[in-house]
């Protein structure tokens, strides 16, 4: 019976594959891997329109508290919007030609938000390859600060490991975590990896973006003051990517290296987030996460048409295709971490130190 079960789940598994590939290329039958430049060019738009006006405010208003707080809040929407643009160059899903990609993304992520583009593509790469398997994907390896999923709590717990009380570590995320990731873990590891590894095209393009902040910047706010706006525009800039970021994975299923198919690996590992125009702009598409782990190279215009596919194939093979209002994705998030925390507190409890 064992082995007529085992036969059955490889058929299952062959059949799963197979099915996928279809989809794929039925997929690419349908066009969907051709970007419309036209939405990609709009976007670029919407980011500069943003930095110039910003300008064109402080130059003919001044630089009071107001001001300074408006021009903040543009400043934060455009960091935000080039992130998910950047994100979309580097898999190279808008231009046909890999050069043209990788020269927009270095643009946008170095000039445009000071951050090494190579930095972001090997981290992120990896996250693509090995999505919540532990600890292979360095964006669920985040101890000693926190402890998420299942086998890394145990893991700490069992060896009574106490960077922070992780009990309350859903606090300390929602306080600390999340106002800090940019300006502070993002932006270090970013100079870290530049510095360390001699990116010296990166350094190029990031100071660049610094030169640019105190050029049109300086002669309102100073060296001091422009400093402080670019601190000040990371900071606000961070709730925002960190909660789009981690909604669609710290909820979900982190495992162990799996022999696992593609399609499952994906799936399992992710979630979505119900569409809406405000959703798909605030989330840079994002919200569909599965089709973007699936099909990592698909412009992200054409996830909303992919979708009905990737759930109809999800429901033949008994698979979970989850979407959820974003509000519960976000609360997710404090509720998957205080899970994580009771875990590492009951194995603290279960192997008590001798």
């Amino acid at each position: 019976m064992a082995a007529r079960g085992l036969g059955s789940e490889g058929t299952a598994r062959s059949q799963l594959v197979d099915d996928f590939q279809e989809l794929r290329r039925t997929l690419e039958t349908m066009n969907l891997f051709h970007a419309n430049l036209g939405f990609f060019f709009l976007h670029l738009a919407q980011v500069l329109i943003l930095e110039a006006l910003a300008w064109v405010i402080v130059w003919h208003f001044g630089s009071g508290w107001l001001v300074t707080i408006f021009i903040s809040c543009l400043l934060t929407v455009a960091q935000a919007q080039s992130g998910f643009l950047q994100h979309d160059m580097g898999h190279l899903s808008i231009f046909k030609k890999s050069k043209w990609n990788c020269l927009m993304q270095n643009f946008v992520m170095g000039h445009l938000q000071g951050l090494s583009a190579k930095w972001w593509n090997n981290r992120h790469f990896q996250h693509h390859v090995k999505t919540n398997i532990y600890p292979k994907d360095p964006d669920i390896d985040v101890g000693p600060f926190f402890v998420i999923g299942d086998l890394q709590p145990v893991k700490y717990g069992n060896s009574k490991i106490k960077f922070i009380n992780y009990e309350k570590q859903h606090l300390y995320f929602c306080m600390v975590g999340v106002p800090l990731l940019i300006p502070v873990a993002f932006n270090l590891k970013s100079m870290q990896e530049m510095y360390r590894r001699r990116y010296w095209e990166d350094i190029a393009w990031v100071s660049s973006s610094y030169i640019r902040y105190f050029i049109t910047f300086g002669p309102f706010y100073g060296i001091f003051g422009t400093l402080m706006l670019i601190c000040l525009v990371k900071f606000l800039e961070s709730p925002w990517i960190t909660y789009i970021t981690q909604m669609s994975h710290i909820p979900v299923k982190m495992s162990k290296e799996e022999n696992q198919d593609w399609f499952s690996t994906q799936v399992l590992a992710t979630c979505n987030v119900e569409q809406s125009f405000f959703n798909d702009w605030f989330t840079g598409h994002l919200n569909f996460q599965t089709e973007h782990h699936l099909f990592p190279t698909m412009p992200r215009h054409n996830y909303h048409k992919t979708s009905p596919l990737v759930k109809s194939l999800c429901a033949k093979h008994g698979l979970p295709y989850v979407n959820k209002p974003m509000l519960k994705a976000f609360g997710d998030i404090a509720r998957a971490l205080k899970k994580s925390g009771a875990l590492w507190k009951e194995a603290c409890c279960t192997h008590p130190q001798t």
